[in-house]
């Protein structure tokens, strides 16, 4: 048996193959904290390179990443809130600011003085009031300034501009009819995800709540997950009939059938996903295991490569992780958790490494990642602009990018210039979620408008925004329709190259023959 059969029956290359999880030696842990007993599976340790945050219940303690063994819980607290704390995020431009979610049905926005929290804290920045009933999950945008969203009990989303002290309620979504198990946003912030009690998986533009795709995604009747993969792929986790835990992934704009559904195993405890795009790798953890699996992702079937475990015998509360550019790259780290022990009283960061002989910057593990700087404001994303994030090198810090994935602008003119035909409504939707710009002058322009105030936007187009954002759904069933089509003959010609190879196969077999018997 050569080599090369030897790799094609399953040793499969991947720079990420041997990755492995280090943990944290007990010193350089955070120890005595007060960890939540809730069993709720909301997040209760979120973390940026300046800060880490832990839910103690009705409050929450914020420490410097720095600051490491025995925490002294009296003076560090953040209190404000009348119920349980069930959602903690930190903003992804201010490292001092952070959002958290309560069971007294708000939302409350606070700020961290520089060098950490000497006396308890008590007064916030801003209290967001619109849910009925607890707040569940959080999440900010990942483009836009002061932009959050946020689902309750009460079967609702809501978006916000945490900027605006007058109105700073965008849009309530209320098409879900039943809790809402989790809420998960796209790379450029234009789509959202939720999973609800009634098995749904939905797929959502927060400006307008037009539903642009639905369907069930696990038929157990406990939680499930959903994270956004990149392609245009989600990836949730859930349970099955028979209570085994499972993952899937869907294509976005089809949630009829699931491209791939694998069984996890038969543990009980709710599966939590967490995505790096710039590694391509998911990591799957459970409430209450102690270990943490992570999988490849890639574009052909089955799109997902199991990789690997870390194995504790330490069962998690909840998990916390780390933003990329607080990452060591000397150590050729591409993850980090900071584990909140269910029992001990302990958060210990996990940091998952590719060995690396070098500790010089290993440039094929670490592309251009998100920054700390929106890409745009609030106003301008609400009326319609979409933005790709804000790029910065892991290398130096510096040299951000910035694309422009559609500019709205651009697309009303031609619309105005169009009638009502279908064809052109399929290529202005193709315009909006396909194009994009690569104009260098573009781009500069932007940047400079950026560093100047992205939030100056302009005002005589907001009308003819939000009539496109209404003409939205008109528009996806034509999108999705074509690509069906375009995904029908894709399935025809891989059949056909398939036959096209068997028959080669064949043809070679039979000249060998032939060759044998001359």
């Amino acid at each position: 048996m050569t080599n090369t059969q030897l790799w094609f029956r399953g040793v499969r290359p991947s720079k990420f193959r041997h990755v492995y999880g280090l943990p944290t030696r007990k010193e350089c842990c955070y120890t005595d904290i007060s960890v939540v007993r809730s069993g709720n599976d909301g997040n209760f340790c979120a973390v940026n390179p300046t800060f880490l945050a832990i839910v103690a219940d009705t409050t929450f303690v914020v420490i410097p990443i720095a600051t490491t063994g025995r925490i002294d819980f009296q003076c560090c607290k953040v209190i404000g809130h009348a119920g349980q704390i069930l959602d903690l995020k930190w903003n992804p431009f201010d490292d001092h600011t952070i959002a958290s979610a309560s069971d007294d049905c708000t939302i409350k926005i606070w700020n961290i003085p520089e060098g950490g929290l000497v006396n308890n804290l008590t007064n916030y920045v801003t209290e967001l009031v619109g849910h009925k009933r607890k707040v569940l999950h959080i999440e900010w945008h990942p483009t836009a300034s002061n932009v959050l969203l946020s689902a309750g009990f009460d079967h609702t989303v809501c978006v916000w501009d945490t900027g605006n002290t007058e109105r700073p309620l965008l849009n309530v979504i209320d098409c879900h009819v039943d809790m809402i198990y989790s809420l998960a946003i796209n790379r450029d912030g234009s789509m959202i995800a939720t999973t609800s009690k009634d098995k749904k998986l939905r797929v959502i533009e927060p400006r307008s709540g037009i539903v642009v795709s639905e369907g069930i995604c696990h038929l157990g009747t406990k939680c499930s997950k959903a994270v956004f993969l990149d392609n245009g792929r989600i990836l949730t986790t859930g349970f099955s009939r028979h209570s085994d835990r499972q993952y899937a992934v869907w294509d976005q704009h089809d949630l009829r059938k699931p491209l791939t559904q694998e069984v996890i195993d038969s543990s009980s405890g709710i599966v939590t996903p967490y995505y790096d795009y710039d590694t391509r790798m998911v990591y799957l953890a459970g409430k209450g295991d102690g270990n943490i699996r992570y999988y490849e992702v890639v574009d052909e079937p089955p799109y997902v490569h199991y990789l690997n475990q870390f194995l504790s015998g330490q069962p998690q509360k909840a998990l916390g992780f780390m933003p990329k550019r607080g990452l060591n790259v000397h150590q050729c780290e591409v993850f980090r958790f900071y584990k909140l022990h269910a029992a001990g009283n302990i958060c210990e960061p996990i940091s998952m490494i590719v060995p690396r002989k070098s500790t010089l910057f290993q440039s094929d593990l670490y592309p251009d990642t998100l920054a700390n700087l929106p890409a745009i404001g609030a106003k301008e994303w609400f009326q319609g602009r979409n933005v790709s994030p804000i790029l910065m090198s892991m290398k130096t810090g510096k040299g951000v990018v910035v694309i422009v994935k559609d500019i709205l602008k651009g697309i009303i003119e031609k619309s105005q210039k169009t009638s009502t035909n279908q064809s052109t409504k399929f290529h202005q939707l193709q315009a909006i979620f396909g194009q994009q710009t690569t104009n260098h002058k573009d781009i500069a322009n932007l940047q400079n408008n950026l560093l100047s105030n992205s939030r100056n936007s302009s005002r005589n187009s907001s009308l003819e925004n939000i009539n496109l954002l209404n003409s939205e759904n008109e528009l996806r069933k034509a999108f999705n329709k074509q690509a069906d089509e375009i995904k029908s003959l894709r399935k025809t010609l891989n059949v056909s190259e398939k036959r096209v190879r068997e028959l080669e196969a064949e043809v070679k077999r039979l000249q060998q023959q032939l060759k044998q018997h001359q």
